[in-house]
């Protein structure tokens, strides 16, 4: 995230800035994907899947994403 305020403060160009918030979109998706990956699976061949671990997963995600906001102002 530093690296764009820096982009941006830097007047870099437009298509900079904009490759820049594309690879931190993609690699967020990637992250969780990669957390649902497993359930997914699971649940399409049949295998018991625990529901409780997915929702505390999501849960911890969330609340870290928001500490993340705070930190940055």
């Amino acid at each position: 995230m530093e690296d764009l305020v820096n982009l941006i403060a830097t007047n870099q160009s437009a298509s900079d800035i904009s490759d820049k918030i594309k690879e931190i979109l993609y690699a967020k998706s990637a992250e969780k994907i990669n957390e649902v990956t497993p359930y997914v699976s699971a649940s399409m061949f049949g295998q018991e899947v625990d529901e409780e671990d997915y929702e505390d997963d999501d849960e911890e995600d969330y609340d870290d994403d928001e500490d993340d906001e705070d930190e940055e102002y």
